[in-house]
């Protein structure tokens, strides 16, 4: 059973990685606007696509971070780790750059994009609360058939604020 939650993702890089994992069926996600959309919805400013992510998010059980190599540096990726955390949604992430993308390459690692938020009262940051899950598989194939037969397990152990 599809499960409601935001995608959150960098679109440049990971368009293509992430459809795959749409496709699977398992995540009952937001509209993935096409590229001009989105390009549409950047050219109103900051607020508009503020106001896009607060309204899609603001309906969704939970939010997964797809990683790819630079999700982690992304601006909107950060401001949607942000509110995530303060809406006490549950929230994880998962590895992606297995996955090959539309010219059949697949990525380097990126950097966890749950590390870069910390506490003022200790030195943890989300990353030691926010599971990010790695897919098993040595070629794109076998990434993918990981992420199809665990992602709906994995979402459900998102973590959830207190």
């Amino acid at each position: 059973m599809a499960r409601s939650s935001f995608v959150s993702f960098h679109y440049q890089n990971d368009y293509w990685r992430v459809q795959q994992i749409l496709r699977m069926g398992a995540v009952e996600g937001q509209e993935i606007l096409p590229a001009q959309n989105w390009e549409a919805v950047k050219a109103r400013g900051r607020q508009a696509v503020q106001d896009w992510i607060d309204k899609e998010m603001s309906y969704k059980g939970a939010v997964v971070v797809l990683i790819g190599s630079q999700t982690a540096s992304r601006e909107w990726v950060k401001y949607e780790i942000k509110k995530a955390w303060a809406s006490r949604k549950p929230l994880l992430g998962i590895n992606i750059h297995g996955l090959k993308d539309k010219d059949g390459y697949t990525s380097t690692a990126g950097a966890n994009p749950f590390s870069q938020f910390g506490f003022s009262d200790s030195n943890k940051t989300y990353a030691d609360y926010v599971p990010v899950n790695n897919p098993t598989g040595y070629d794109s194939t076998q990434v993918y058939a990981s992420i199809k037969n665990n992602i709906e397990s994995w979402i459900a152990s998102g973590y959830k604020r207190p």
